[in-house]
């Protein structure tokens, strides 16, 4: 029986996804569920900061953060993806690399910021991740982690785990991530969720944090690593 190649595998499906996703990431971060996350993340880093776009895809959020004023490197684990990255006309500086969130090949202590938006729950082991953005981190440096909330619904690609089948995805919900980086020293500065329009109508604002998480479509967590 062969060994399930987690990083092979992953590399395979974003390849294969690359044209998908370039045809809606620009509506999903102008218009969509992302537009909201380079403004939040202006709240806690100050612009000329340098940011490393974890799970960077086509690059489309790379450029957001550079045109706000950020020192952006991308990293992926999709040569194709990151092939449109490094042909997007509106990126004039971002640089883009290979790389897993577990293992990107960074040095210790050199960004000021990470944003990895539902990139962690595409990784073999979301605790490893964790522990990677905090080794790249300046001490007190931040972590913006996007992770698809309960409504968005489980993902057909982590589905078969329920059969005992070996997956590329690993759903987490907004409530374990948030114990995850508080249990390996992280703190929460800040968090919003992204709700469906039905969920909107509904007074969630007035609902506790567990609540309005069970809502939502995505949650944004804005960590600070300890150290």
């Amino acid at each position: 029986m062969a060994v399930f190649d987690w990083k092979r595998e992953s590399e395979k499906q974003w390849d294969s996804m690359a044209a998908s996703w370039n045809s809606r990431s620009r509506g999903m971060w102008e218009t969509g569920s992302r537009k909201d996350i380079v403004p939040f993340i202006k709240q806690y880093v100050a612009e000329g900061s340098m940011i490393c776009d974890l799970g960077c895809g086509d690059g489309t959020g790379s450029a957001k953060l550079e045109e706000a004023g950020y020192l952006v490197t991308g990293i992926d684990v999709s040569e194709e993806m990151l092939e449109r990255a490094r042909l997007n006309p509106q990126i004039e500086h971002c640089l883009f690399t290979k790389g897993d969130l577990s293992d990107c090949g960074i040095p210790d202590n050199h960004f000021d910021a990470v944003m990895a938006i539902n990139s962690i729950e595409w990784t073999n082991n979301p605790y490893e991740s964790l522990k990677e953005m905090a080794r790249i981190l300046k001490p007190d440096g931040y972590a913006c982690i996007g992770i698809l909330g309960p409504t968005a619904k489980p993902r057909k690609n982590s589905f078969r785990r329920l059969y005992g089948e070996e997956v590329l995805c690993n759903t987490i919900m907004p409530w374990e991530l948030e114990k995850l980086a508080l249990e390996n020293g992280w703190r929460k500065a800040g968090e919003f969720g992204v709700f469906k329009k039905a969920a909107e109508q509904l007074p969630h604002g007035s609902l506790p944090a567990e609540l309005q998480q069970a809502l939502s479509f995505m949650w944004v967590f804005m960590f600070q690593v300890l150290k």
